[in-house]
């Protein structure tokens, strides 16, 4: 049940925060033109290619340091 829950959540996770930050540096880099959205969806793919997996495979590596860490 944790490995499913981990997943959602990695999946959910990396969807909402890199769609925002695609975005965000992606109109800071080029403004609002007919290309900003084409420019978006292109970043955005490629990016979370690399963020999700990172998420999925760190995230729990970070959880258990905090956990740790706030324990002492």
């Amino acid at each position: 049940m944790e490995k499913k829950v981990h997943l959602r959540f990695s999946f959910i996770m990396s969807l909402f925060m890199i769609s925002i930050m695609s975005f965000v540096v992606t109109f800071m880099n080029i403004g609002w033109t007919d290309q900003t959205i084409d420019k978006w969806l292109t970043s955005f793919s490629v990016a979370w290619m690399v963020g999700f997996p990172l998420l999925y495979v760190f995230g729990p590596i970070f959880k258990k340091a905090i956990v740790k860490s706030l324990s002492k």
